[in-house]
């Protein structure tokens, strides 16, 4: 069934709630693979519970599922995630009770055969008071549900990447099952686990998840622009370009312009362009 246009732009959600702990953040912490040497005291803070830190981008799976996605009537073996945006109003806490609210910004029509782009919002808020925490955006490429009669143009514009040569560049590896710690931070889609689904889906075998692409490009920043500080993040946003394998390396390219790094992401093996587009804000 093609994508209802106007019922599917009047899906919210309210207040739904959630809760992690100190497990689920040292959790996500290693699925980003935080911690991998036991002797680096800056990222020992984010995986063991003294002193324990929270890594920004934790904000895209504190609420796992939130929303009515499921109902816009989009085929998710076929998906695969366009962009991640992410304002910071407050830190995270290390452990917290929090409430979701989840809207649909808009759905671009990209025509038959060329899929459609799902805009959705979600803030999380803090339960005890109400305050939002972080403002989440995200862009889901359907690929199978264009020409359903939507708009054609929209979105948000790339953010532009600088001409010259990156400033920094730092190589962060990926182990070879890094989908599956990942994926017990929340999103268990077959894709990034069962071989005989990624076949499916038209992978050669499972791929990383995006968003902890994503992680590991702002883990990235968070040691070269930000000594290890994550309340000195406050925007982190990115397009994904193209697929990672688990096992391969990931380049983060950085350009700093006063409290703004522009970054883009790729893998040292293929030399594919993994993540384009990408801006932090730095406090």
């Amino acid at each position: 069934m093609p994508i209802q246009y106007e019922a599917a732009k009047a899906l919210v959600s309210q207040n739904e709630p959630y809760a992690y702990t100190d497990r689920d953040t040292m959790l996500y912490a290693l699925g980003i693979g935080l911690g991998g040497d036991p002797l680096n005291r800056a990222e020992l803070n984010f995986v063991y519970e003294q002193g324990l830190r929270v890594v920004p981008t934790q904000a895209t799976v504190a609420a796992w599922g939130a929303g009515r996605l499921g109902e816009v009537g989009i085929n998710y073996l076929m998906v695969v995630h366009g962009e991640q945006r992410l304002t910071v109003h407050r830190p995270l806490p290390a452990a917290a009770e929090i409430l979701a609210d989840w809207r649909i910004e808009d759905i671009i029509d990209k025509g038959p055969g060329k899929g459609a782009l799902v805009l959705a919002e979600t803030v999380l808020k803090d339960k005890r008071d109400g305050a939002p925490i972080v403002t989440l955006g995200s862009t889901i490429f359907a690929r199978a549900d264009g020409g359903f009669g939507g708009p054609s143009e929209g979105g948000p514009a790339p953010h532009p990447t600088p001409a010259r040569a990156p400033d920094r560049e730092v190589a962060l590896p990926t182990r070879l099952d890094q989908a599956l710690l990942y994926r017990l931070s929340g999103d268990r889609n077959p894709l990034h686990s069962n071989p005989d689904v990624a076949k499916a889906a038209g992978f050669e075998r499972p791929i990383l998840h995006g968003l902890c692409t994503y992680g590991v490009a702002c883990r990235a920043v968070l040691m070269t622009y930000a000594d290890y500080d994550p309340t000195a993040i406050k925007a982190f946003d990115a397009r994904f370009s193209s697929p990672v394998f688990p096992g391969e390396t990931i380049v983060t390219r950085m350009w700093r312009d006063g409290a703004v790094v522009s970054f883009e992401a790729l893998i040292a093996e293929r030399g594919v362009t993994v993540i384009k587009n990408g801006r932090c804000v730095l406090a």
